[in-house]
């Protein structure tokens, strides 16, 4: 954890200095998502929650015995906010870029899953459209203690399933698509579809795997 005389957080990163990751992808070549967009999203949305979280971790470290306690509950809950932000959107750009087609295996885990990858389409699309006019993310995630995929919902950066992975994540903030769709979010999410990055889902499948089986030996 942080220390007062900038020493490290979790990750390695210095307190206050966490990097904008730039797009791991073309912006001017997804299929359905602007340039424009892209470009605003991952500039003001996602750079905005980094540069929210630095200031904060500067703040907090400040923070001694003296300091009233509605001042650090008040800065915890912005870490929280603006550090899940940031991890959401760093996963959502992560998943981007892609051809839209699942390869073999992530198909035979999303099937044995949910019945079928067309099941598990639905139901995804399903959750999207459940945040549709509001604010919030749809995340598939694989659970460490059960070792099961998931869809969960979430209306804020502040919710999460606790002990999970997410694999798959889809901002349905408005600020996802508003400049090219407007209020059409299932416009939106066709296009999201489009342009999953399935290598990558893939290979945070793997890794969960391996992490919940080394947990439960």
């Amino acid at each position: 954890m942080a220390s007062t005389d900038g020493g490290v957080v979790q990750g390695g990163v210095a307190a206050g200095k966490h990097p904008i990751v730039p797009l791991p992808f073309d912006p001017s070549k997804l299929k359905g998502l602007s340039e424009r967009l892209l470009r605003s999203h991952h500039e003001n949305n996602y750079g905005g929650a980094v540069k929210n979280l630095n200031k904060v971790e500067e703040e907090l470290a400040r923070v001694n015995k003296d300091t009233p306690g509605f001042l650090v509950g008040g800065l915890k809950e912005r870490e929280l906010t603006f550090n899940n932000s940031m991890v959401l959107h760093e996963l959502y750009f992560g998943n981007l870029g892609g051809d839209g087609k699942p390869g073999n295996a992530v198909q035979t885990a999303l099937g044995h899953s949910f019945g079928s990858f067309g099941r598990f389409e639905e139901l995804f699309r399903a959750v999207g459209m459940s945040l549709a006019g509001g604010s919030g993310w749809a995340v598939l995630d694989q659970n460490f203690q059960s070792g099961q995929l998931g869809i969960h919902w979430s209306s804020n950066h502040t919710q999460a399933v606790a002990y999970s992975e997410p694999l798959l994540v889809m901002d349905m903030y408005e600020h996802a698509y508003a400049i090219d769709y407007g209020a059409a979010a299932a416009k939106y999410i066709d296009a999201f579809f489009q342009n999953i990055q399935w290598d990558e889902v893939q290979r945070r499948l793997e890794r969960a795997q391996k992490a919940t089986a080394a947990l439960k030996a």
